[in-house]
């Protein structure tokens, strides 16, 4: 027999949140995420986005043994953006049988119902900096830490239940290892954007340097990413928690802010040494050793993971992103990089994909937002 209950308790939440690390530990492509990080998402008093949302976590049990999770997230103000009645689910893992599977989108649609929603879609984050999207190739590739991993039944699972594709995300292995031709090449691309749309790059030595600009890099990711799937404006409080979380993780050599005449921001990049192998053998915990993990990776790596990047909509399509690409991809081969990873990007955004056309590269994954109308 299988039961639902709702999370209530922080002993129910950590069993929440370290279910897919117990799940998946014999699963070497599995990566966690930040355990500490998960807890706190589900904490009001932690999470700023609890001022527009609301979420339940729900635990599913067979016969007392606890066989699958999934959280719901209400966004009253993803669906006032979009105009749209959706409720979210996320963090959803489960073991290969119908019944709890079933079980778990119940507790989910009846939330979802109770609020007036007549669509259920994810999986999605409280905002568009949370991970998001269900595997549906690339099963045998070593995850990141921003992104979920999940078994190849999970979709067969999401299509026998009544749900189908809305969006999909893609996500691309760049080699980082360019011939000198084309290092010269894109070298002088960069400096004639430069030049022609008077810009220059602010200069980073260290992270006490990113402190005049934090501010202006989430402004602009608000205006540039506006227009993407489910994507709301961050909070100033939400803004100072994900400060406080990614700023620790990315050193200047990674990081590329393009200012106008004026000196204000025209486009931004941000990446860091893949944590992927830290966070595996620490299974995403920083205390004891996983702390010493992470400052080991963030020194000595050869792939490096592509966060973030933006440019200002009036500059957009004049090779910025060259300009982005020129100075992270410098610092990288002379850090010894070889490999860069992106994150999830949207099939039919064409100018973010645009800009590994001169890298060899291969789509080597690819995840999903499902829908389903109850």
């Amino acid at each position: 027999m299988v039961t639902v209950k709702e999370v209530k308790t922080k002993a129910e939440l950590r069993k929440f949140v370290d279910f897919p690390n117990k799940f998946y530990k014999d699963v070497p492509q599995f990566i966690p995420a930040m355990y500490g990080d998960d807890l706190s998402d589900w904490d009001p008093k932690q999470n700023p986005a609890f001022e527009y949302c609301e979420g339940k976590c729900f635990l599913a049990y067979r016969d007392g043994k606890l066989v699958g999770r999934i959280g719901a997230i209400l966004s009253h103000k993803a669906n006032a953006t979009w105009n749209t009645k959706r409720m979210r689910f996320s963090q959803v893992d489960f073991i290969d049988d119908a019944e709890v599977v079933d079980a778990l989108f119940k507790a989910v649609e009846d939330f979802a119902r109770e609020k007036g929603c007549n669509e259920v879609h994810g999986p999605l984050g409280f905002c568009d900096l949370d991970r998001e999207g269900m595997l549906v190739e690339g099963f045998d590739r070593k995850g990141m830490f921003i992104t979920y991993y999940n078994h190849p039944y999970y979709n067969t699972h999401m299509e026998r239940m009544g749900y189908h594709k809305d969006v999909d995300w893609v996500e691309f292995l760049i080699s980082a290892e360019l011939p000198e031709e084309r290092v010269e090449r894109f070298d002088a691309i960069a400096l004639r954007v430069l030049t022609h749309n008077k810009l220059s790059i602010a200069p980073l030595r260290n992270r006490s340097d990113y402190g005049p600009y934090i501010k202006q890099v989430f402004e602009l990711l608000n205006v540039a990413y506006a227009k993407l799937y489910g994507v709301v404006a961050l909070t100033e409080k939400q803004i100072a928690r994900y400060c406080k979380k990614f700023i620790p993780l990315v050193d200047p050599d990674y990081v590329c802010f393009v200012m106008d005449e004026n000196n204000k921001l025209a486009a931004f990049g941000v990446s860091a040494p893949s944590l992927a192998n830290a966070m595996k053998k620490s299974r995403g915990r920083l205390f004891p050793f996983g702390a010493f993990r992470v400052l080991r990776a963030l020194k000595h790596n050869d792939t490096l993971d592509l966060f973030l990047i933006a440019v200002r909509p009036d500059l957009q399509g004049q090779g910025v992103n060259a300009i982005l690409l020129n100075h992270i991809m410098k610092n990288s081969f002379k850090n010894g990089i070889r490999f860069a990873e992106t994150g999830p990007q949207l099939e039919h955004n064409e100018k973010v994909q645009a800009q590994w056309k001169t890298f060899n590269k291969e789509q080597h994954k690819r995840r999903r937002c499902y829908i389903k109308q109850i």
